[in-house]
């Protein structure tokens, strides 16, 4: 079914198409920016303060350390908006005719994530701006926002993957759309809002081991101190095991998916 270059053509073909679809679908962008945003307001209008608490990082403002989490909530719902975007293919069966043509399979998968790439971008850049325009500062320059970049479009990616797989297994957008709670119980049992060390028990224990604590860590800490920091490494690391994993798991979502079809 083609070589290298023609895998690449249909994938960046299919990575267009969902691409074009999100813009023309603003209700499903919409999400992705609105929800984060409203939250991040009301941290950062009410629990200001906290910054003054013994442990808690030197920054110049909460606003400052509510960005990371702003954006890895948004990029969790991108996930979720994936997932609902593959789970709407399938449902019209789009995905369906898809299969039924001679294109590498594989390409079914990495063409969405290509696109769900593109879109996380565009959430960070979103954040970064309005952080920016109300008073923040990234401490790690353009080095800093780089970083930013990197952790959180890897990310981006693996929660797609996640969105992706579970689409795949239940076919129904409506039920990739009930994960959503699920999603913001996963975020709140991390460090994204609030230092670990600062965290109860037994929330604190969850968040060691909580890959999104390390996530919304490593794009934090170019933002209030710099890009020096084992921070930063372990949010690459997460960001990628996440991707290995969630990766792994629509590969073989799709194999089923395929034998079911």
């Amino acid at each position: 079914m083609g070589g290298p270059s023609f895998t690449a053509r249909v994938v960046w073909a299919l990575a267009r198409r969902s691409i074009r679809g999100s813009l023309r679908r603003p209700q499903f962008l919409a999400p992705l920016v609105i929800f984060p945003s409203m939250f991040l307001a009301v941290n950062v209008g009410g629990l200001t303060r906290t910054t003054s608490l013994p442990g808690f990082p030197a920054v110049d403002g909460f606003l400052d350390f509510q960005l990371a989490a702003a954006i890895t909530q948004s990029l969790l719902i991108g996930g979720v908006a994936t997932g609902i975007a593959t789970a709407l293919e399938i449902e019209g069966g789009f995905f369906d005719r898809l299969v039924a043509s001679p294109i590498p399979r594989t390409a079914l998968v990495l063409g969405r994530l290509i696109a769900t790439a593109v879109t996380s971008a565009g959430q960070i850049t979103y954040f970064l701006i309005i952080g920016l325009i109300f008073g923040a500062s990234v401490k790690g320059g353009i080095a800093g926002v780089a970083v930013v970049y990197l952790i959180g479009i890897i990310a981006g990616v693996g929660f797609g993957a996640i969105g992706q797989a579970i689409a795949l297994r239940a076919k129904s957008a409506s039920t990739v759309q009930g994960i959503f709670p699920l999603v913001l119980v996963v975020l709140f049992a991390s460090s994204a809002f609030f230092p670990r060390e600062l965290l109860s028990s037994p929330v604190d224990v969850v968040a060691k081991y909580n890959p999104l604590s390390y996530i919304s860590d490593g794009m934090r800490n170019p933002i209030i101190d710099g890009v020096g920091s084992t921070s930063v490494l372990e949010g690459v690391a997460s960001a990628l095991l996440v991707v290995a994993a969630a990766g792994g798991v629509a590969v073989l979502a799709l194999r089923g998916r395929l034998r079911d079809a």
